[in-house]
């Protein structure tokens, strides 16, 4: 069972998730909160598999509440206002879902909590880096400035702004250590992060001057994350 809180300021909000994870066997919502602050006292006590938290509150928002947490812990952002969800990426949350949450898309949610528990991804709180290997040595590499990474022949570029890395590594084992709310792949030599595209062409996008191509077989998936 995957241990669960969720924390809203409003009763409704709260009165939804708790129906819906009655309907999702894996999940166990230990408690839920009005109040984030009490909740912060809560966790620190508890272990918890994931957090479901909305962004815009009185006391601590949702923002503010994920930078505080000192144990390890999935972070899904709930919320009414679709703009407030992009200042969570940089804290690698695991999903973000949209109000009014539906059955469906909290399942998909949860799943991929559950995904990433048994691959043993990183929760909020465990890693915001990785190391790779670039010839002998090893590269620390900050995730929340991660532009896009591209793929060659037998390597992978990765740019941190204008800073380049390259690594032996494919493009499916790199997917795999990226928190997939905030990185997608959108063609196969290409993996962006949503938060640092500034414009969606027909077949490009770009992220300051670069142009990247987008795959049809993609362009679906990316469209999700980027509208919410």
């Amino acid at each position: 069972m995957i241990s669960a809180i969720a924390i809203d300021d409003e009763p409704i909000a709260l009165d939804i998730i708790k129906t819906h994870a009655a309907n999702i066997p894996f999940i166990d919502l230990k408690a839920t909160f009005l109040s984030a602050t009490e909740a912060l006292a809560w966790i620190q006590k508890n272990e918890t598999d994931v957090v479901f938290l909305d962004i815009r509150m009185p006391d601590l928002t949702g923002i503010e509440f994920a930078s505080l947490i000192s144990k390890p812990a999935h972070i899904i952002f709930t919320t009414a206002y679709p703009e407030y969800a992009v200042k969570g990426f940089d804290l690698a949350a695991t999903d973000y879902l949209l109000k009014p949450v539906n059955l469906s898309r909290m399942l998909q949610a949860c799943t991929l909590v559950k995904e990433r528990i048994s691959a043993g991804k990183p929760q909020l709180g465990s890693s915001q880096s990785l190391f790779v290997k670039d010839g002998y040595d090893l590269v620390k590499i900050n995730i929340p400035d991660i532009s896009y990474v591209e793929a060659g022949d037998n390597y992978l570029s990765i740019y941190e702004g204008s800073k380049r890395t390259l690594t032996r590594m494919t493009l499916t084992e790199m997917l795999d250590k990226l928190p997939a709310a905030t990185f997608q792949k959108v063609h196969k030599s290409y993996i962006v992060a949503v938060t640092k595209i500034d414009k969606i062409e027909r077949s490009h996008l770009l992220i300051g001057n670069v142009r990247v191509p987008v795959s049809v077989n993609f362009k679906d998936a990316l469209m999700r994350k980027v509208n919410f």
